[in-house]
């Protein structure tokens, strides 16, 4: 009895870590996972998505016997410690500095179409 609301403590951090970090809101893990998909890496979210299927049978009393405890208990602890590792400040610098970057492109190719049009027009 104590496995699976070992299990259910883990889901339910896992969801919550899920929220903190990515952003993936759900009220399932599982809509959760998906929301998170692109954003997780794909061992990490065949885990989450095995520990998703599992979801359902933790709450009903004999199909938790079906259960492989051992197993969801190492996919929940993977998938938390790589979600753990997420540093946020990190992430948005990069998706700043990205952003800027492709602004930065953006005016340096205005500038040299703009410098080909005014010798193409002869006023360079």
């Amino acid at each position: 009895m104590a496995q699976e609301t070992e299990i259910q403590t883990q889901i339910a951090q896992t969801i919550f870590l899920l929220r903190k970090k990515l952003g993936a809101k759900g009220k399932t893990l599982a809509e959760s996972v998906r929301r998170a998909k692109r954003r997780l890496p794909r061992k990490v979210y065949k885990q989450a998505m095995e520990l998703a299927r599992a979801e359902p049978l933790v709450e009903h009393p004999k199909l938790r016997l079906t259960l492989d405890s051992p197993t969801l208990e190492k996919a929940a602890r993977e998938v938390q410690s790589h979600l753990r590792a997420i540093n946020l400040a990190d992430r948005r610098w990069g998706w700043f500095l990205g952003m800027l970057g492709g602004l930065a492109f953006n005016i340096l190719a205005l500038a040299a179409l703009f410098l080909v049009v005014l010798w193409w027009r002869g006023l360079i």
